[in-house]
């Protein structure tokens, strides 16, 4: 396969979505390639099931128009950054040959995030190395490939970030590939109370549009998605910079 410009991979299915959909819907609208890869199914989530959280993450990704969305099938709720895991993770590193990652978040509320983005990012250093075996699904060995970057999206906790998108074009496309999601938040109708969790109330809709527009006033945009970064950012021209 030809290089991929940017894969994203992220615990949750819906992780994507919120943490860098106006990202993806902007760099697919510039002409990247994008494809998502979620680690796990969602199966410990409290509302939907898996099998319905596949669905929608399918109608998010038709929405966002990625290149292909996969799942790894890691354990829910389990992330962990163990040699058992990374190689689950790599050969989809090797197969896809992204430019750039995106992935989850260094610290938050959900445990997953911030293991995932550890397990990512070392999985990425060992995708690198040819003393490191995977094999395609037909029995070939695979190349090895390390990415030039890796990003890390913002998600619950508050975290300043070392860069903001300008996602304003975009915004409303993020909207609409979260709502795909609609087992997991708020659809306009009433909820049974054990069935409500702190992102199925409307005022989850209100705080990503808050955070959003927080982040893009800290650059002189509408609206924004914050990352931040494993090393120093280079330029090669001040102008490029808001």
């Amino acid at each position: 396969m030809k290089e991929l410009d940017i894969l994203v991979i992220a615990a949750h299915p819906d992780d994507a979505e919120l943490g860098a959909g106006g990202t993806i819907a902007k760099s697919i609208a510039q002409g990247k390639t994008v494809g998502i890869l979620d680690l796990t199914r969602g199966e410990l989530g409290t509302r939907g099931t898996p099998e319905l959280r596949a669905e929608e993450a399918a109608a998010a990704a038709k929405i966002l128009g990625v290149e292909f969305r996969v799942n790894a099938s890691l354990p829910d709720g389990f992330l962990d950054n163990t040699k058992d895991q990374q190689m689950v993770i790599i050969p989809f590193i090797r197969k896809y040959r992204p430019r750039l990652i995106l992935t989850n978040t260094v610290h938050d509320r959900h445990p997953d995030h911030a293991k995932a983005s550890k397990l990512v990012s070392d999985s990425c250093y060992l995708s690198g190395l040819r003393a490191v075996p995977t094999f395609t699904a037909e029995g070939k060995t695979q190349q090895a490939w390390r990415p030039k970057a890796i990003y890390h999206f913002v998600q619950d906790f508050y975290i300043k970030p070392d860069f903001v998108v300008d996602i304003t074009d975009t915004f409303e496309k993020k909207m609409e590939a979260i709502r795909a999601f609609s087992s997991q938040f708020y659809d306009g109708t009433a909820q049974a109370p054990e069935e409500v969790t702190p992102i199925s109330t409307p005022q989850f809709f209100q705080f990503i549009e808050a955070r959003a527009r927080e982040y893009g006033r800290s650059i002189g945009v509408e609206f924004g998605e914050g990352y931040t970064t494993e090393r120093a950012v280079g330029v090669e021209d001040l102008f490029d910079l808001k």
